[in-house]
């Protein structure tokens, strides 16, 4: 499975035309590219292209979320 680094991850941040859309969770990447909600990389005020671990808490829902998305790779916060 791909890792991915910060860097390489702010590439499928939406803002490019097909260009999958991801986001890290909890040391997974997440391909979000069909939902409604990240249209543009943007949902509400957070953007696709980063780890998004740190912003669940003050979510109106739970990581069970993420069960819809295909996990495309690891993030690697140190890397």
């Amino acid at each position: 499975m791909k890792k991915f680094t910060e860097e390489e991850l702010k590439e499928y941040d939406g803002s490019q035309p097909d260009q999958p859309i991801y986001l890290a969770y909890g040391g997974k990447v997440y391909d979000v590219t069909k939902s409604p909600l990240f249209q543009e990389g943007i949902h509400f005020e957070h953007y696709a292209g980063m780890d998004l671990t740190e912003y669940l808490d003050g979510a109106p829902h739970g990581d069970e979320v993420l069960d819809e998305f295909e996990v495309v790779g690891e993030y690697d916060q140190a890397g």
